[in-house]
């Protein structure tokens, strides 16, 4: 299973100045097993904060967050990060960056090693075990951390716009293979992203974040089958709507 559950959660920050950000109010979502969701919204808006709170790595001013019912109260390996940035240990080569979680988790090393291995032959990079990552490219290295983040075969697998440091064509083939390894694996997916038309490619529903403070404004069900042709009528239609959604809370951002 992989059903989460966020009930009235509201997330405040205290600056060194003494002034009170609310960076969330009152979102409510129930994400269901195996769904592919993404968010939009403008910059600033509670996005990360939110997926840092469904990592553990942040907590709620007030309300909560269930994974199969069980209140998620700090980082844990059912839950699965994949930042922007890579976030890949320099000095460890690909192999090791990707045993990293097991290793924590205390699964010896030639199992570790060989599980490892396998998410490497899942996300193309086997022959790139022993390089280090300022030897990959920016597509490559993103690989590497997907293949980390589903090392421990997590039940919710969160990504914090994975692709956006990518040039256009690396970050479709990269669309392609995270869509083949959710096929194949069916883990529940929260992507945050900026791109419409990458919302529209990937996501099962696509929730619409407010201008701060952050709320839910819409969620939009894209009812397109897979695989999916993103210049099809039906994809522009979807894409339109999101598009006339998003722009007029980036108005509001930039107010």
């Amino acid at each position: 299973m992989g059903k989460v559950t966020i009930t009235n959660v509201f997330r405040m920050f205290t600056k060194e100045d003494g002034t009170i950000v609310h960076a969330l109010d009152n979102i409510n979502l129930d994400v269901q097993n195996r769904e592919f969701i993404c968010i939009i919204g403008p910059s600033g808006c509670g996005k990360t904060t939110l997926l840092r709170i469904l990592a553990g790595l942040d907590f709620p001013s007030s309300g909560t967050i269930t994974l199969d019912d069980v209140p998620i109260k700090g980082p844990g390996p059912k839950r699965g990060m994949v930042f922007q940035e890579y976030s890949l240990f320099p000095w460890r080569s690909v192999i090791d960056n990707v045993t990293f979680g097991l290793e924590i988790c205390g699964t010896n090393k030639k199992e570790a090693r060989h599980i490892a291995m396998s998410y490497l032959e899942l996300v193309g990079l086997s022959k790139f075990a022993k390089s280090y990552p300022n030897e990959l490219s920016g597509g490559m290295k993103q690989r590497v951390a997907i293949a980390r983040a589903l090392v421990n075969d997590p039940k919710v697998l969160l990504m914090d716009e994975p692709f956006g440091a990518v040039d256009a064509q690396t970050r479709n083939r990269l669309q392609q293979e995270l869509l083949k390894i959710w096929e194949r694996d069916k883990k529940t997916v929260l992507f945050i992203t900026h791109s419409v038309d990458e919302a529209v490619f990937l996501a099962d529903r696509v929730v619409v974040f407010t201008a701060r403070p952050g709320r839910i404004k819409e969620i939009f069900d894209i009812n397109l089958k897979r695989p999916r042709d993103r210049t099809s009528v039906e994809a522009n239609i979807a894409r339109e709507k999101l598009l006339s959604s998003l722009g007029t809370e980036i108005k509001k951002a930039t107010e």
